[in-house]
């Protein structure tokens, strides 16, 4: 099937690091299935030290044809200003930036948010070969702090990153402008680690309509309203 983003220097770049990440799914699962040999249950150890040690180099990446649609999406609301919470080496940054320079808006940014200097570093260097860094703007930090001001109206919001899905969407909710999209990754797959993140959304002083999509471990699609 064709890439939508009809940019083969970009998508030649895309391939590499999608074949990264895939590569590094067996090593997690092997981890994670180490863990719980030790009698630790996987809720119990997904964020401890020893874990954040262990993803500081491992990419995580959206999946393809999750990332493709978030192109697609902002490329139907014309975005102009986008917000992603959870950066990691910037494969899924590069789809929205992508859509951000292909809407031809004008002062269109994408305002991605990174906390391992490491990978922020490789995230700015994916950006450059792929030609987007001048739509791109990389906040290094906590998010409760990167995501304080966001500049402006936001159009639309990835949330990738589970253990702070919720500070995310506090800190950018009073941004979004009404028709807004906000998409949350693996929503469908422990539905209690979202508990709170939900009874945000379905808060009605909040102003969300939310439904979940069937792509892999669930794709939450939110809109302002």
């Amino acid at each position: 099937m064709a890439s939508p983003l009809n940019d083969p220097k970009l998508e030649a770049l895309l391939d590499r690091l999608h074949m990264q990440s895939d590569a590094q799914v067996a090593e997690i699962d092997a981890y994670y299935a180490r863990r719980e040999h030790e009698n630790m249950p996987v809720n119990d150890i997904s964020f401890d030290d020893h874990t954040h040690r262990f993803y500081a180099d491992k990419m995580v990446a959206l999946d393809r044809n999750k990332a493709e649609f978030c192109y697609q999406l902002c490329r139907s609301l014309r975005a102009t200003r986008v917000v992603e919470a959870g950066t990691s080496f910037g494969v899924s940054t590069l789809y929205l930036a992508a859509a951000v320079r292909d809407n031809q808006v004008e002062n269109g940014v994408v305002i991605g948010t990174e906390y391992e200097p490491k990978k922020a570093e490789i995230a700015r260097a994916n950006f450059k070969e792929a030609g987007l860094s001048e739509f791109i703007e990389l906040r290094e930090g906590d998010l409760r702090q990167t995501l304080q001001d966001v500049g402006g109206p936001v159009d639309f919001m990835l949330v990738d990153i589970w253990e702070v899905a919720l500070p995310a969407l506090e800190r950018v909710s009073p941004s979004l402008r009404p028709g807004a999209i906000v998409v949350t990754d693996n929503t469908a797959v422990d539905a209690g680690e979202y508990r709170d993140y939900f009874k945000f959304l379905n808060d009605p002083s909040n102003r969300f309509r939310t439904m979940t999509l069937p792509f892999k471990g669930g794709f939450e699609l939110t809109v302002r309203v």
